[in-house]
């Protein structure tokens, strides 16, 4: 556990230096904007892409996978019902908030140091990247453009998924001199993402009263205590076995994704919101995987 603080450590740092840049920086108002813009259109979607096209989708079947995905649409669902009055981009961006786990930064050192395998949170990744993030992204844009309905089908990150899907199951092999740039491009995504929502942080306080508050404790809550919750008691329904229910558990505490804070700021909905629940939910696993730990260890023990 104490190796898995690495994750912590690294996007800790990142943040307070887009928290830093913005403070002391002498950036111009719209630094923020214009970094999320270029982070939308053209940095993400390569790590998408790239992401896609390398992926194993037999990886996407398969019992822990399915107890991960009830949990996150449990939360997902909750959250919506909850807000029903919110407006529908607030209320996709809050429910993704309560369920679209930091799979990556967070989950990848969890899963190396905590229960022993890296390749136990892939399926996760997969999931959101192939599933979750186009059809979120297609909502928010049904929800928030007044463009056509084929707006969704041009959103850059659902192109990026939909083509490298796309390669990947004809075996067609991208040149690498032309993959090569992409995955450099891809590569700087989550650090200039990490930056720009640092600056968002900067001369705001976390949880300040206004319409954004319920809602932000609710997601955290759905994220930190019932998804695990959830997790936890599909598991044991499902008779997966102890080391798995273990697994499925700690995966489902993880933070919310910081990539949500981009769509937020993308689509002009909810970013105090995400903002906040980020925050609060980065800070708050911890512990309750902490507590997690030693719930199963005593039962282990009984």
């Amino acid at each position: 556990m104490v190796n898995a603080l690495s994750g912590f450590l690294l996007l800790a740092v990142i943040v307070t230096i887009g928290w830093a840049l913005r403070r002391w920086g002498s950036l111009p108002e719209n630094a923020e904007a214009v970094l999320g813009r270029i982070a939308y259109t053209a940095l993400a979607p390569c790590l998408l892409f790239a992401g896609t096209l390398d992926a194993d989708l037999h990886l996407l079947v398969s019992g822990p996978l399915l107890v991960s995905t009830l949990a996150a649409v449990v939360c997902f669902t909750i959250f919506a019902l909850i807000f029903l009055r919110r407006d529908r981009g607030t209320r996709i961006l809050g429910a993704l908030a309560g369920g679209y786990t930091n799979a990556n930064y967070i989950g990848i050192p969890v899963a190396t140091y905590v229960l022993g395998d890296a390749s136990l949170v892939v399926p996760i990744v997969f999931l959101q990247l192939l599933i979750i993030t186009p059809l979120a992204l297609m909502l928010l844009e049904s929800a928030t453009s007044r463009r056509s309905l084929l707006a969704p089908a041009a959103n850059p990150l659902v192109v990026a998924v939909t083509l490298g899907a796309f390669l990947n199951l004809t075996g067609v092999r991208v040149p690498s001199a032309l993959l090569d740039p992409i995955i450099t491009v891809g590569n700087a995504a989550v650090p200039v993402v990490l930056i720009a929502f640092g600056m968002s942080l900067s001369g705001r306080r976390v949880l300040a009263p206004g319409p954004d508050r319920l809602p932000t404790v609710v997601a955290v809550t759905l994220k930190l205590l019932v998804m695990p919750a959830v997790a936890a008691l599909l598991a044991l329904a499902l008779g997966l076995s102890a080391d798995a229910a273990y697994t499925v558990t700690i995966l489902a505490t993880l933070p919310t994704a910081q990539n949500i804070y981009l769509y937020a700021q993308r689509f002009s909905a909810g970013l105090v919101l995400i903002r906040d629940a980020i925050f609060l939910s980065t800070v708050g696993c911890l512990p309750v995987m902490l507590l997690i730990t030693l719930i199963f260890d005593v039962h282990a023990a009984n």
